[in-house]
């Protein structure tokens, strides 16, 4: 029986390419020249520190930048709040990873109203569809993309 899997991953080499490409951007900047302001990677979130809240929201802007250029879908992204110690302002930025058993309960939802003659199961992060022709593997691809779930999918493991 045909089946595949839905996830929502992001590999973490992408994240420390964009994450070191936009630290080359900060150096070469004119707006960040002499001034405190970098990215780490930790851990699974990006963070940022800088001296203003406004170079905050920039350097935000230049990571969402690098990351589109790796191929990265920004709704994998999310802002936390902006931390102020002392003289410098710091923010996290979460990566979102696998699917949460409420986005997962949604897929299988949207797929059982769909009338698809396909069977989703949630396992773990992920959610497997399976049916017997292609076609319906198919057409039930192309509703999960067309319906918006504000997060990113892959679709593995296509099988015959």
């Amino acid at each position: 029986m045909p089946s595949f899997d839905i996830v929502s991953k992001v590999e973490q080499q992408e994240i420390l390419n964009a994450v070191e490409n936009s630290n080359r951007e900060l150096a070469t900047r004119f707006d960040f020249r002499g001034i405190q302001a970098s990215f780490e990677l930790k851990d699974k979130q990006v963070s940022m520190t800088a001296e203003s809240e406004y170079q905050l929201q920039q350097m935000f802007e230049i990571f969402l930048a690098k990351a589109v250029k790796r191929n990265l879908d920004v709704r994998s992204f999310s802002e936390e709040k902006v931390v102020h110690s002392g003289k410098t302002y710091s923010q996290l930025i979460s990566v979102k990873q696998g699917i949460e058993t409420e986005m997962a309960k949604k897929i299988v939802k949207l797929l059982k109203d769909s009338k698809i003659k396909v069977q989703a199961a949630i396992q773990g992060d992920e959610v497997r569809v399976s049916g017997k022709k292609r076609d319906d593997l198919q057409e039930a691809i192309a509703h999960i993309r067309a319906s918006d779930l504000g997060q990113p999918f892959q679709y593995q493991n296509f099988r015959d």
